[in-house]
């Protein structure tokens, strides 16, 4: 309970750090990565919820009207995509380092092509919504492309203190 309490601490730390985008909006680290590495996508889900709505609350930060559209990015489409990722990367047989890493990237790019997407949907431009997905997409790709780095390296490093500490622990989650 101790390590998905920290994997929310993570996530809403992380979430919370909104970064100015190049036409007003933001984008963000998520940290979602950890958790769904460590407890899978569907404890990673619920904690996403509670994390988004503390943040609507408190930080008035996405809001309530749009928790729908940030828990189905944030809080089912990252943690799948970097599970699966992880998954992936330990069976080609990667580093634990490396999966990782690119598990908590990974999620956090296709985190933000899902936004892009669902901004595009709800805002066409000129009627057309491929026309809006790219160009929402250029818009976080400068800012979420290094932050999704960021992110890779940050969740390696809190990984890798868990491990030093708490080994027996990952072991009986499967996460190494």
């Amino acid at each position: 309970m101790v390590l998905l309490a920290l994997c929310g601490a993570f996530t809403f730390v992380l979430s919370a750090l909104k970064i100015p985008s190049v036409t007003g909006s933001c984008s963000h680290p998520t940290g979602v990565g950890l958790g769904a590495i460590l407890f899978g996508p569907s404890a990673m889900s619920v904690v996403a919820v509670i994390v988004l709505l503390f943040q609507a609350i408190l930080l008035a930060h996405g809001g309530l009207t749009t928790l729908g559209a940030n828990t189905f990015s944030m809080g089912i489409v990252g943690p799948i995509v970097t599970y699966s990722t992880y998954k992936f990367g330990k069976k080609a047989g990667l580093k634990t380092g490396l999966a990782v890493f690119f598990a908590a990237f990974s999620g956090n790019l296709l985190i933000y092509v899902t936004t892009a997407l669902q901004l595009a949907l709800a805002h066409p431009s000129g009627g057309s919504v491929m026309t809006s997905f790219v160009k929402f997409l250029s818009i976080f790709g400068l800012t979420q492309l290094p932050l999704a780095v960021g992110e890779g390296l940050v969740t390696v490093a809190v990984f890798n203190i868990i491990q030093k500490y708490q080994k027996e622990e990952l072991i009986q989650l499967g996460a190494i």
